[in-house]
């Protein structure tokens, strides 16, 4: 009788796909925190994995740190039955894939899964052009809460409209999913996707490398800051419930600790989704270090959710720049160069406006600013006088900028 009762549900559904839906609302009004298991296990993937990994992101502090999404990414899925409904595979997911969110749940985290907008998945499983509702209906009856919409196998279809359906079913389903649109920005999806999801990929793949360019022959992968220079001109299409995707991070899987760092910082300034692509069940503590620190996560987390624009480079120094809530600005020095630079800031004549958002930064004035340095976790200048170091190559200087507070007298 259940079984018949949801095919009824499927047949009423499938009738009501002419009403007018977007996307669910109030869903990532900061930008998402999680785990997807594509850069470290490809399709190598499992009940057991999953599990284990939720058990470590519960574990490890990462948790408590903000991060909340377990996400199975490609190769999950194995068929379809005799009435179209996707089927996850027996062997690697034997419980099903409603146990296993089930489990995940259980941790106080959230359970994402993947699709692709095309007739099959770029790992070669069923995709599901054709059958968005149904999906969406088993995505729903699953207890998923993020959806991965990938952009493989699909000849002759429009961008706009597959995942305009996509997003429509989820929300005829019922259930509030967070919708990642993971179209590589080919058909700029900063233009028209704010209406139909909560994120957007904005490049291709990114490679585990720092600063590198790899041809993997009919398509191509890019390094963190091959990627981080292709968010510019982005930023204005950024905010709360609509983020621009860099794609997910490769911290963990082979970088130095000075490149990750850099890594997470940046990817914490443009407000990129923080998704960990690493082994979170064997994860050296200098990397947990990076993943979990607070203060660079709030960057990311702030609820202004203004993205930050690159100010100034000088002798292969960028200066970044992130206005913050109350007042509070972020200033990254990145060292794209090998070699340690010297940066020196007189701040007797720094002025910045940001166009964008009309936030204003002025320190050549008689107000006393402190300067946090995020990663010493410390108060390291102020403006009294110019700050002088010595960046490491391949590393970053991050400072949280704040008045310092007026003690009332008695």
């Amino acid at each position: 009788m259940k079984t018949l009762k949801f095919y009824f549900t499927v047949a009423f559904f499938l009738c009501s796909i002419g009403l007018s839906a977007q996307k669910f609302e109030g869903l990532a009004k900061t930008p998402p925190m999680g785990w997807n298991s594509w850069n470290k296990f490809a399709c190598n993937v499992s009940e057991d994995l999953i599990k284990e990994t939720a058990d470590a992101m519960a574990a490890s502090g990462m948790k408590d740190a903000g991060y909340e999404y377990v996400v199975i990414d490609d190769c999950w899925q194995i068929g379809r039955d005799s009435l179209g409904f996707i089927v996850a595979d027996p062997e690697r997911f034997p419980s099903g894939i409603k146990a296993l969110a089930d489990y995940i749940h259980s941790k106080g985290l959230k359970f994402g899964i993947y699709s692709c907008a095309g007739d099959k998945t770029c790992g070669g499983r069923p995709g599901s052009r054709g059958y968005e509702y149904q999906d969406a209906l088993m995505y729903a009856k699953w207890g998923v809460d993020y959806l991965k919409y990938d952009w493989c196998y699909t000849e002759q279809l429009n961008a706009q409209g597959a995942y305009r359906t996509m997003s429509q079913a989820l929300k005829q389903a019922g259930r509030p999913i967070v919708f990642s649109l993971c179209e590589w920005g080919g058909n700029k999806p900063w233009l028209w996707a704010k209406e139909v999801g909560h994120l957007w990929r904005t490049t291709g793949d990114i490679h585990n490398c720092y600063d590198c360019v790899y041809n993997h022959g009919s398509w191509t992968a890019w390094g963190v800051m091959q990627i981080l220079d292709m968010q510019d001109g982005l930023r204005q299409y950024s905010g709360p419930g609509h983020w621009n995707d860099p794609d997910m991070m490769q911290i963990g899987n082979g970088m130095p600790l000075n490149e990750q760092r850099a890594h997470f910082t940046m990817w914490a300034m443009i407000n990129a989704p923080l998704m960990a692509g690493n082994d979170l069940r064997n994860i050296p503590a200098e990397t947990l270090n990076v993943l979990t620190n607070k203060e660079v996560i709030a960057l990311n987390q702030d609820s202004l959710g203004i993205q930050a624009f690159r100010y100034a480079v000088n002798d292969s120094v960028e200066t970044w720049l992130k206005p913050l809530q109350n007042d509070e600005w972020a200033i990254v020095y990145l060292n794209r160069s090998t070699t340690p630079k010297t940066v020196t800031q007189d701040w007797k004549v720094f002025s910045v406006t940001d166009e964008l958002s009309g936030k204003m930064v002025d320190t050549t004035g008689k107000e006393l600013y402190l300067f946090r340095d995020l990663w010493a976790k410390k108060i390291i200048a102020d403006t009294k006088k110019a700050l002088t170091v010595t960046l490491p190559g391949h590393d970053v200087l991050a400072l949280r900028v704040a008045k310092k507070p007026v003690r009332s007298r008695k």
